[in-house]
């Protein structure tokens, strides 16, 4: 395949999610440009509704408004947070501060997933729980007046360190958090310093949240989503010629660890026309063919990465020599069993690859990729051997595209837009 062409991918989903809850809770009207218009996001949206929001429909290329109040409404029925394991737990935050019971649930793959990562902490803040299923959903949680918290993470994970900073900021409680290795993505400790809130990081890898802030209505724009631009990024890293322009992304270095194991895999994304926009750093990404060889990824390095190893793990695949993902276990727990769903898959077209513990070990090969995918749903799944399937000589069939919609709408369309074949 040869690439080219400038595209803008989907908003930043991690940002989508977070402005959504901050404008709820922000009494009056807030704009939000940019939104990922995705089946996760309208899951936020969603259940926002049920507490009382008023937010417009989602649609690609439109502002999103939203008319929040000071604090949730009581929910008559369930909260259905659909596939979307953000939605669920900075949700979990939220509520742990609001003194009524609310029941969340999801779909089958949102429901085998573990909500004692948060439900044990906010326990710990005063918010009570009833389990339905064990460690999953459906689970009522019950808020009220919280306390402080001082509390190490059990992994370092994005999605428990803003829950616990959202409890903080809806409880008006003090927060003291530190996370075992790596930083997560920090969006949430951004967004809330934007509206005064104080959050230092200090030497000994403590965050430190203090109340000091209020929300307000805000307007704002989301950048390209970084861990959707890896698909098409990648894809023109193993096409046979050409370069693509991803424009308008957002390169928050705390999301940007993708690029320099990239980087070290033999490929050279150019960073582009860099500034920053609402505390969030935004520029283009440019992409040409690469030759690719192994390397090992750290597992300090695994919290930045963690959206990206499957399409990093389909890359290695195409590598020389082999590549390893070390302490990778945080990939039991995503939308699947992602650890164990890449390496049979990768064998499942013809690709050495085993799990080792919490490691997995990629032997690359030069033999076209040929076998169908099972992706269990997962988005991420389908779109990294979606982009394996575009190598020369591959016949790459994949169970479910339809499930890519999850965080990016239209991406077959946009895989075959970016290229045409060769002429060989």
């Amino acid at each position: 395949m040869i690439v080219g062409g400038r595209i803008r991918v989907p908003g930043d989903k991690s940002l989508t999610h977070r402005a959504l809850f901050l404008a709820a809770l922000a009494p009056g009207d807030s704009v939000v440009h940019g939104a990922l218009d995705s089946l996760d996001a309208r899951s936020t949206a969603r259940v926002l509704r049920r507490l009382g929001a008023t937010i417009a429909a989602l649609r690609e290329g439109r502002p999103v408004r939203i008319r929040g109040r000071e604090r949730f409404r009581r929910p008559t029925q369930r909260l259905h947070c659909g596939n979307s394991g953000t939605t669920t737990r900075l949700l979990l935050g939220l509520l742990a501060a609001h003194d009524f019971s609310a029941t969340l649930t999801g779909d089958a793959s949102l429901r085998r997933r573990p909500m004692r990562r948060v439900s044990a902490p906010l326990a710990m803040m005063g918010a009570r729980f009833v389990e339905h299923a064990g460690d999953g959903l459906p689970l009522t949680i019950r808020g009220g007046a919280l306390h402080s918290l001082a509390y190490q993470l059990p992994v370092s994970s994005a999605q428990i360190k803003s829950c616990l900073l959202f409890a903080g900021m809806a409880g008006r409680v003090e927060v003291k958090l530190r996370e075992p290795q790596g930083s997560s993505r920090d969006h949430t400790e951004r967004l809330l310093r934007a509206f005064g809130y104080t959050i230092t990081e200090e030497p000994d890898g403590w965050i430190r949240f203090e109340p000091t802030g209020r929300l307000t209505p805000f307007e704002m724009r989301v950048p390209g989503d970084i861990s959707s631009a890896a698909f098409p990024l990648g894809a023109a890293v193993l096409a046979e010629g050409g370069e693509l322009v991803v424009s308008e992304v957002g390169l928050n270095p705390t999301r940007t660890g993708f690029l320099r194991v990239l980087e070290r895999l033999g490929a050279h994304p150019e960073r582009i026309n860099q500034r920053e926009e609402q505390g969030e750093p935004v520029g283009e990404l440019r992409v040409v063919p690469s030759a690719l060889r192994g390397t090992v990824v750290s597992p300090g390095e695994i919290p930045g990465v963690i959206d990206e190893i499957p399409l990093l793990a389909v890359l290695a695949s195409r590598a020389q020599g082999e590549t390893v993902f070390r302490g990778a276990g945080e990939l039991r727990v995503k939308e699947s069993d992602r650890l164990t769903l890449l390496a049979t898959n990768l064998r499942a077209v013809g690709v050495q690859a085993e799990v080792r513990g919490d490691d997995l070990h990629i032997a690359g090969t030069t033999t076209p990729p040929r076998g169908r995918i099972r992706t269990a749903g997962d988005h991420r799944i389908a779109m990294a051997f979606a982009v394996l399937g575009t190598v020369p000589g591959a016949r790459v069939s994949v169970d479910d595209m339809a499930c890519a919609a999850v965080s990016y709408p239209g991406f077959p369309e946009m895989l075959k837009s970016i290229g045409r074949r060769s002429a060989r």
